[in-house]
């Protein structure tokens, strides 16, 4: 199988340049369709439509969850078995109605049914975004891959976010900042529709390079996995998947949390709309720039103990916020908290492309990022109680908590998925049915 598809395509970042770099500007656009609307839309709630119960007002972030964690199951079995490119456009088809929605709505419905659309948006394309590139990188640089690809979609969160915020001061709630939405729309249909390629060929010479290495018998019988042993695998069995799809949700728990409490939380200072959104700017700023040097990083040390201490290292920003009481305090948080998530969020998706045979690549991909984006509704939902019922405070409080029990679940059950030197696998280390395979060169 490798020589098939040897001729026509080749692994690796340097003889994939241009499709991978165009990718990475895709998926910046991607991130920017959610950065349009974070540090705008809990302000347009309580001004334009008088919300003021954070469990009312955090329905719109646990739509987009829930719509995100199920679009993310739909884009890695539909571009298993039809190819990724469709999938990629399909998703950019749902986004047209987006920022027409939220300039035009009448009533808080409307904002709901908008993040409806963009949670499928962002489940089809983000997920085949990522999927694409570990087909064109190969095993070597899933990490760096990874990083690249994060950091264009999280720094344009905060880019954009900071440019509505701005645009928000300057002209009013309403329309200059979903304005930004429709052109990245316009502009990556065109993209997607006209200069992206197929990826899939190069998961299936991945899929030959594995057997010509001699693990063709256990390996060709992880290809026939059916779906449902994928979602018991990446869910439950399968040590490092299923600790990396537990530790992803506490992830999104918190940045679920963040999107719908901190504006909240930093307009208690008297902070004007520019302050607030670079406040908010600041945590995907230095997690998108940060995702640059962790994911690379992931490829030279492994992912275990990068993950563990992101882990940790979220707990404690979580808490420095809940401390704070003004803008210098508050920025130090979502600094040491961005510094966090890219410690871990590119580092994930690393290690599911280090264990997932590349034949149901696309579907553990899909699931791991179902239970990693059910984080952004379970923070909203929690989150929103939490901080009706006792304050924001105490919602920061509790997603520090969960942080550093989902980083002492990863220390226990989690094994190494890509050790900087490959190595024997320890026997009983994972199930026999998924054994590991180490590809450094």
């Amino acid at each position: 199988m490798a020589n098939q598809h040897s001729a026509a395509t080749a692994l690796g970042l340097r003889a994939n340049a241009t499709q991978f770099a165009l990718l990475v500007a895709i998926n910046a656009l991607v991130g920017g369709m959610v950065g349009q609307q974070q540090a705008v839309l809990p302000l347009l709630a309580h001004a334009e439509f008088g919300l003021s119960g954070y469990t009312f007002l955090f329905t719109y972030v646990a739509a987009f969850g829930i719509a995100k964690a199920t679009s993310n199951w739909f884009a890695g079995t539909l571009s298993d078995r039809y190819g990724r490119k469709p999938v990629l456009l399909a998703g950019w088809l749902f986004a047209i109605p987006v920022p027409l929605m939220l300039i035009l709505a009448p009533d808080w419905s409307w904002a709901i049914a908008a993040n409806v659309l963009l949670g499928i948006n962002q489940g089809l394309t983000w997920s085949t975004t990522v999927i694409m590139k570990i087909d064109l990188v190969g095993p070597a640089q899933r990490g760096l891959a990874m990083g690249l690809n994060e950091a264009a979609g999280y720094g344009a969160v905060a880019a954009t976010s900071l440019l509505a915020g701005y645009h928000a001061e300057q002209y009013g709630l309403r329309p200059a900042p979903f304005l930004l939405g429709i052109a990245y729309t316009a502009l990556a249909l065109l993209l997607s529709g006209v200069f992206v390629r197929e990826t899939r060929p190069h998961a299936l010479l991945d899929a030959g390079n594995i057997a010509s290495r001699g693990a063709s018998a256990r390996h060709g019988r992880d290809a026939k996995l059916s779906n449902r042993q994928i979602f018991s695998l990446t869910s439950f069995r399968e040590p490092a998947l299923s600790s990396a799809s537990l530790a992803g949700l506490v992830n999104n728990l918190n940045f679920g949390l963040s999107w719908g409490l901190f504006p909240l939380l930093f307009a208690t200072a008297d902070l004007g709309t520019s302050q607030i959104g670079l406040l908010f700017a600041l945590y995907p700023g230095v997690w998108g720039i940060g995702q640059m040097f962790t994911g690379a990083l992931s490829d030279r040390i492994g992912r275990k103990h990068l993950i563990t201490a992101g882990m940790l290292v979220q707990a404690t920003a979580l808490a420095i916020i809940a401390l704070g009481s003004g803008f210098g305090g508050w920025a130090a948080g979502t600094v040491l908290l961005g510094a966090g998530t890219a410690m871990v969020y590119p580092t994930l998706l690393a290690a599911v492309g280090d264990v997932a045979h590349p034949s149901w690549r696309g579907r553990a991909v899909g699931i791991y990022r179902v239970w990693r984006d059910l984080g952004y509704a379970v923070g909203a939902i929690i989150g929103g109680i939490v901080a009706d019922l006792v304050g924001l405070n105490a919602a920061l409080w509790m997603a520090a908590a969960l942080s550093v029990a989902a980083a002492i679940a990863v220390a226990i059950r989690m094994y190494e998925t890509h050790p900087p030197h490959p190595r024997p696998t320890p026997a009983g280390d994972a199930p026999a049915m998924l054994p590991r395979d180490h590809t450094n060169p």
